[in-house]
Formats: C-alpha cells, sequence, structure tokens
C-alpha cells in the first residue's frame, strides 16, 4: 500500500508569516504550484498559502446582510468572519492571507487516505509532518502520477 513518504515532494518551497504576499504569489507562479508551506524560524508548520488565499484579496468587500429588529440592526453575518476577510483582502504579508492550521498528514498516511482528504475537504496540497517538523507535502499531481504505469 501507497503512503504519504512513497508519493511525497521533499525539495519543498516555504515561506515564513513574514514573506510579503508579492514574493509568495511570484514564488507561487514562478514553481507553478498551488500551495506552499508557512514555516516559523524553527521549521515548524504554522499555515498554507495557497492561490485561493491570494485570490481572495481581489474579490469585493464582503457587505453583512443586516435587518432590523424593533428599531435596531442586527448583523447575519458574524463580525469575526468579517475580520478575517478584510484581514485577507488587505494582507501584505503571508500572516494575514495564510490558513492557519492547516490540515496535515503523516508519512505513513494511506493514499487512499490521503485522496480522501483531498476530495472531501477540497485541498489541493497537503504538508507532511514528522515529529513537528515539515518533511515533505503532497499535491493532487503527486497522487495523479500513481495511476500512470
Amino acid at each position: 500500500m501507497l503512503t504519504a513518504k512513497d508519493v511525497m515532494t521533499t525539495s519543498l518551497f516555504t515561506v515564513s508569516p513574514e514573506t510579503e504576499i508579492a514574493q509568495a504569489a511570484k514564488l507561487l507562479l514562478e514553481k507553478r504550484i498551488n500551495g506552499v508551506p508557512v514555516v516559523d524560524d524553527a521549521g515548524k508548520l504554522v499555515g498554507i498559502l495557497c492561490q485561493s488565499d491570494l485570490i481572495a484579496q481581489q474579490k469585493k468587500f464582503p457587505l453583512p446582510s443586516l435587518f432590523t429588529l424593533f428599531d435596531g440592526y442586527m448583523s447575519l453575518t458574524s463580525l469575526k468572519k468579517i475580520e478575517k476577510e478584510v484581514d485577507k483582502m488587505s494582507a501584505i504579508q503571508v500572516a494575514h492571507a495564510m490558513t492557519s492550521d492547516p490540515v496535515s498528514i503523516e508519512p505513513d498516511t494511506s493514499l487512499e487516505d490521503i485522496a480522501t482528504l483531498m476530495v472531501d475537504k477540497n485541498l489541493h496540497t497537503l504538508p507532511v509532518v514528522a515529529d513537528g517538523k515539515l518533511v515533505g507535502i503532497v499535491g493532487k499531481e503527486d497522487v495523479l502520477k500513481t495511476i500512470l504505469p
């Protein structure tokens, strides 16, 4: 049975939370990758930055839906959600646009479990972590390559 360690990419590109958004976007485009792990100074995985996180910067400002109740306004959108959206849209550094605490897998995670996670949670990139450190990454292309003879 194939596992993450059999299909993962080990020559990794990473960014730090302090990396500028433009630099991270350039890396994603130049390396033709969908996502890049975000690691701290100790090499611990703290997030992941995907193309969709950067595309979020280009969308319209999410205006909350309001309704009136006894001459007062009530928001149908949580302020926390609005704040998170604004942070992503106005991000200058990776820390403000990345997905914190991303779904990660271990080197012995089966290919079936990897495929299930990717499909069920609509994930394109899964960081592989061992002993708290980033050791690899599995992308959809890595899984597709297993189909070839």
